[in-house]
């Protein structure tokens, strides 16, 4: 039961009435409450130029933050990825990390330091004792406490104290910007670029393990075979981008087997080219059933029948596969007759 609960008469001996401290100990209270220590004024308090070097290095710390944020900025913007630099005892680590890392680390802190150099310093440092009260504040407390937010704002000196003032605003202002510098690692926005792969009308197709090019009769019946178009080079900036868009499986069915007209009409001699990137969320297809020419994707089991317009029969994949309209070049060698006509991949693209 707090003392607010408690009528005075009940109160034990020597108990202040207005703190519920106990001055004097006694048998029902061995332990006396000692109550506040008297307030000694600081240095800063009694001395305006001591209070002036104060703010000038609460002023310095948010300054150096400042500065800090925007060399966090410049790093990011200047400094290559891969470059690598050797810092004593550390060792060589990549210069990029270290820069972003001592900047920010070094913005939040004099964030940090220069707040409670304020409040050590220049902030009203006398103590007060408060009793409990109810959970549900009274009209009296909510007025109370906003008085004591408005007297709180005072003795902070924010308003005689400008350059602390403007300096803080500063450093809070400037250190978001280290977040939102690092939205631009997101990458710039696909474009139309998801929509386009490297195949392109007579591009040839090249075996995934020769890479040489094929032609129809490398392709029997009942076999999966592994594409990608002419001119991707593994060594090359960039391929991983391509072929994560242009991977081609072939397989080759009866004709009489296709039941799909616009897959028929797309094939050469029974060859037909799907995508590999399956639609659920891009993995590899390269499960191949030749019986029943079902296709597997090993992520989630999305099954597509590659006889029947490569439509999903099972699993949580959202459209067929994409197919490529292929035929025969004037020297025996497959071809492509253009692009996918719709976005490879994963459905969350949703055709956009």
């Amino acid at each position: 039961m707090s003392t607010q609960e408690t009528p005075e008469e009940k109160l034990p001996a020597g108990q202040d009435t207005a703190h519920g401290a106990v001055r004097v100990a006694d048998e029902k209270n061995p332990f006396a409450d000692p109550g506040l220590p008297p307030h000694e004024p600081r240095i800063q308090d009694i001395d305006e130029r001591a209070a002036k070097r104060s703010e000038r290095t609460v002023a310095l710390l948010f300054t150096l933050s400042m500065l800090a944020t925007v060399g966090f900025i410049a790093s990011f913007v200047t400094i290559p990825v891969d470059k690598s630099v050797y810092i004593f005892p550390i060792g060589h680590i990549n210069a990029l990390n270290f820069a972003l890392g001592m900047t920010l680390g070094i913005a939040l802190f004099t964030i940090g330091a220069g707040a409670v150099h304020w409040a050590r310093t220049l902030m009203s440092d006398q103590e007060t004792a408060d009793e409990r009260h109810p959970v549900a504040a009274s009209p009296e407390v909510r007025e109370k406490v906003m008085e004591d937010f408005r007297q709180g704002a005072k003795e902070s000196v924010i308003g005689r104290r400008k350059l602390i003032r403007n300096t803080m605003f500063g450093a809070l202002a400037l250190v978001p910007l280290s977040g939102v510098v690092l939205l631009r690692d997101l990458g710039p926005l696909p474009g139309t670029k998801l929509r386009h792969t490297a195949w392109q009308k007579g591009k040839l197709l090249v075996n995934m393990n020769t890479n040489e090019p094929m032609r129809p009769s490398d392709i029997i019946v009942g076999s999966l075979t592994f594409a990608q178009p002419e001119g991707l080079d593994p060594h090359e900036h960039g391929y991983m981008n391509e072929i994560a868009k242009a991977a081609l499986m072939l397989v080759r069915i009866q004709p009489e087997n296709i039941k799909d007209k616009r897959e028929l009409e797309w094939s050469h001699e029974g060859i037909v080219a799907y995508s590999k990137i399956c639609t659920h969320v891009g993995c590899p297809i390269s499960l191949y059933e030749q019986q029943t020419h079902h296709a597997l994707c090993p992520c989630h089991q999305s099954t597509f029948d590659l006889s029947d317009g490569a439509r999903v029969i099972f699993g949580p994949a959202g459209h067929a596969l994409p197919q490529l309209r292929i035929g025969v070049n004037d020297e025996g060698y497959l071809e492509a007759l253009g692009d996918f006509e719709e976005p490879v991949g994963p459905s969350f693209w949703e055709r956009g």
